[in-house]
């Protein structure tokens, strides 16, 4: 079995090809991308976090952080559509930074019923050290690519994004249940 830790890294099978740093299920056999994407994600989430702990954050918390500093103060509701988030995470999110005094929360002047999230002073100062933490990220995931190769990575990363955005959009848009092989609807009551 090839270890699961990042020490192993990769070891290579021939000339540009490299083994998977977990064994690739036979039933993965089938979505090789899809599983590649996985172990990617998987590692990256994985060094963000290691490089984010180091500055009292967690993954995702910086890129909260990232819309407040540009941006400003936001509604907590607007924050959720940025990230593309849902209400219970973000929620936690912000208590968490607001706890590690990175946010604060002030009444919007415009909305009575609404707070606005602002980053504080101190978060302004923990920038810079994000900024560094993004840019370890960058070079841990392309150490040995050309600039070219990053570029048709990045390329290519933005048209798997752009094709499961579409897939989500057209799955959003349709409410009944796909057609059965017999033609059949199903039921109209829920059950099946």
């Amino acid at each position: 079995m090839t270890p699961s830790t990042p020490e192993a890294g990769w070891s290579s099978t021939g000339p540009g090809q490299e083994e998977a740093t977990v064994p690739v299920p036979g039933a993965a056999g089938s979505g090789p991308i899809s599983h590649a994407i996985f172990r990617l994600a998987r590692l990256h989430r994985m060094f963000a976090g290691q490089l984010l702990r180091r500055i009292g954050l967690h993954p995702g918390q910086e890129l909260v952080m990232m819309h407040l500093w540009e941006l400003g103060a936001q509604r907590q509701t607007d924050l959720v559509r940025l990230m593309d988030s849902d209400a219970a995470t973000m929620t936690r999110t912000v208590r968490r930074l607001e706890q590690a005094g990175f946010v604060r929360r002030r009444p919007s002047l415009t909305d009575k019923r609404a707070s606005l999230i602002e980053p504080t002073a101190a978060s302004h100062a923990l920038r810079r050290e994000v900024e560094q933490s993004w840019s370890q990220l960058e070079d841990l995931v392309a150490a040995d690519l050309s600039a070219d190769e990053r570029t048709a990575a990045l390329h290519t990363l933005e048209r798997l994004e752009h094709n499961l955005v579409q897939a989500a959009a057209e799955s959003s848009c349709t409410d009944k249940e796909p057609a059965r092989p017999d033609g059949d609807q199903g039921q109209t009551d829920g059950r099946t």
